[in-house]
């Protein structure tokens, strides 16, 4: 339903100025609205691509839904595994430990960390 109002636009598409009779019109056209669906659905594809090549380049930086159930259901965790649950690098999470901002338990040549100590954190 249009109304009496007259409002003059910028077309999204071709960008040529145009009387719009809405306020939510966005194209001068509906040639020029269905190039731009186009266009929007091509950056949304687009988008889709270069997320899955992000997630293909560093994997490790990615983590699924089993990862994170299976990191809350141990007592003990890696120090990646910490780092994970914090959301924070594992160099950061190893300052913390050496500046006793966070306790961990040397097992071997690695700290190991517990996960309630860890949700004590600030």
């Amino acid at each position: 339903m249009s109304s009496n109002m007259r409002i003059v636009k910028v077309c999204a598409y071709c960008k040529q100025d145009f009387i719009a009779r809405k306020t939510t019109t966005e194209t001068c056209s509906d040639v020029c609205a269905k190039r731009l669906y186009k266009v929007k659905q091509r950056e949304k594809a687009i988008q889709r691509a270069e997320v899955g090549t992000m997630v293909k380049r560093k994997p490790h930086a990615y983590i699924t839904e089993e990862e994170v159930k299976a990191i809350q259901a141990k007592e003990w965790l890696t120090l990646k595994e910490a780092a994970l649950l914090l959301s924070v690098s594992p160099l950061t999470l190893r300052r913390w430990t050496l500046a006793g901002k966070v306790s961990s338990r040397k097992v071997g040549k690695k700290h190991a960390f517990r996960r309630a100590d860890l949700m004590k954190i600030p």
